[in-house]
């Protein structure tokens, strides 16, 4: 009977493995905040703002490309925040976004470039290069 007692442990101890196997992330995505952002701003951190909807399809294509930088080492500082078109009219308004699929790179408190309903992988890149500079 003990190979049952022991069965937990092994789980467990599988998990912790599989976890420290996974590929970390160079930047993690979260939803905005002003006082997060005004936080990266402040330390000068580069910045990457997503103005997105849910249903757009232009936006799902983006994510796509993000996704696949997402593990480039040259991003491991990139802070991205997200920006619900629908749901945050105020915080898409002070960004001067006109509609979702809008991209906006950022320095520190300066901005270094934007782009509306980009998809091209190489582009994409560039834009998140051009707050790395």
């Amino acid at each position: 009977m003990q190979p049952v007692r022991y069965a937990g442990f092994f789980a467990m101890l599988l998990g912790l493995l599989a976890l420290s196997a996974a590929p970390s992330r160079a930047f993690e995505e979260k939803a905005f905040d002003s006082e997060s952002f005004k936080a990266a701003q402040s330390a000068g951190k580069p910045i990457l703002v997503d103005v997105f909807a849910p249903w757009c399809p232009t936006c799902k294509a983006q994510q796509t490309v993000l996704g696949s930088l997402q593990d480039k080492p040259a991003f491991d500082k990139l802070v991205v925040f997200k920006v619900d078109y629908d749901s945050q009219p105020d915080v898409v308004k002070s960004f001067r976004a006109q509609r979702q699929s809008t991209l906006i790179a950022y320095k520190g408190a300066a901005e270094t470039g934007r782009s509306v309903g980009d998809t091209k992988p190489a582009s994409i890149e560039a834009l998140l290069m051009s707050a790395l500079e």
